[in-house]
């Protein structure tokens, strides 16, 4: 959530103004995050979150804010799109495409333990199965196309052995993706950046997912996959930590039953995770855009990431129940 577009005071009390939300007392840009320009607003009637998207169009955007209204209704604890007097969700701001959310409560959870890991699988797979009645359909944006596309040109920025790495990694994920196992897995709407930074925690509740703005169709073994890579690792090294992935992993289990291939094919699409991040973070970091406290991410976390998840295959072990 770096800042593009600046936004000043008038400007954002004539949108306040248009939703009704009240006098704008405070507004903060948010320095995390690097793809939409955010603000952090304060009125005499609330929080809320001011995005102006910087790279999603017009046409694009109702697919994330009617799926984050979905979800609310469905109880998933998810930001409020504000609407206008006509119940649009989708504004303008500075030429830009603009949402004006609820903001929520509580706080990130950086270091996460085996609790806060439960709360987070248990609550994913909720929102995987509120969302299989969400109408519309858009493809995870940044899925395996955008990797076959993307990897070319970050190559150039990279030595030998990343580019043998990244090559080998790609397709082999290619590969996979032909699998008819692979093409059978289960999909839906899922949130595909569910990083920690993504998650709010009032206390040792977990209250909310918000920044559904790489939300796209996929198979739900991949989000599970993208968490696991953030949630349930040792930041140093990369590696797994068997104790919160088995915990995140059978809280899924336990609210949205995993079928055997996803359970079987979980090892090589958490490659796919970590193949995903490094090759953004790799495109963010090499080709960035000018913005006002913008901090693009070491992309050589993700590498580390893929390393061990190519080294170590990780599988999820589904306790038996006595008697079952």
């Amino acid at each position: 959530m770096a800042v593009f577009t600046e936004v000043t005071h008038e400007q954002a009390q004539g949108l306040l103004t248009h939703l009704n939300l009240g006098v704008l007392r405070s507004l903060k840009g948010a320095t995390s995050g690097i793809e939409n320009t955010n603000y952090f607003v304060s009125t005499d009637r609330g929080d809320f979150v001011l995005t102006l998207f910087e790279r999603l169009r017009f046409e694009q955007l109702p697919f994330y804010l009617n799926l984050m209204r979905h979800l609310a209704q469905h109880g998933i604890p998810v930001p409020a799109p504000q609407p206008d007097a006509r119940g649009e969700i989708l504004h303008q701001l500075n030429g830009k495409p603009a949402s004006v959310v609820t903001r929520l409560p509580g706080r990130n959870q950086l270091s996460p333990g085996v609790g806060d890991c439960e709360q987070v699988g248990a609550m994913l797979a909720r929102m995987h199965l509120a969302g299989q009645d969400y109408a519309s359909h858009q493809p995870n944006l940044r899925g395996l196309p955008w990797w076959t596309e993307t990897v070319p040109v970050v190559m150039p920025h990279m030595d030998a052995g990343q580019r043998a790495l990244i090559s080998d990694e790609l397709a082999f994920q290619q590969a996979l993706a032909q699998r008819p196992a692979f093409q059978a897995l289960p999909q839906g709407p899922i949130h595909a950046d569910l990083f920690r930074d993504n998650v709010m925690f009032d206390g040792a509740r977990l209250a909310g997912f918000f920044d559904f703005y790489f939300a796209g169709w996929d198979t739900f073994v991949f989000d599970i996959a993208v968490c696991l890579n953030d949630w349930c690792i040792d930041l140093a090294t990369g590696a797994l930590d068997e104790a919160r992935a088995q915990a995140f992993v059978a809280a899924y289990d336990h609210e949205r039953a995993l079928t055997q291939e996803e359970i079987a094919l979980l090892p090589d699409v958490l490659r796919g995770a970590a193949l995903r991040f490094w090759t953004s973070r790799l495109w963010d970091f090499h080709l960035p855009r000018d913005a006002a406290m913008l901090e693009p991410h070491d992309p050589t976390h993700f590498e580390r990431v893929l390393v061990q998840r190519r080294e170590r295959p990780w599988r999820y072990e589904r306790a038996v129940v006595s008697g079952a």
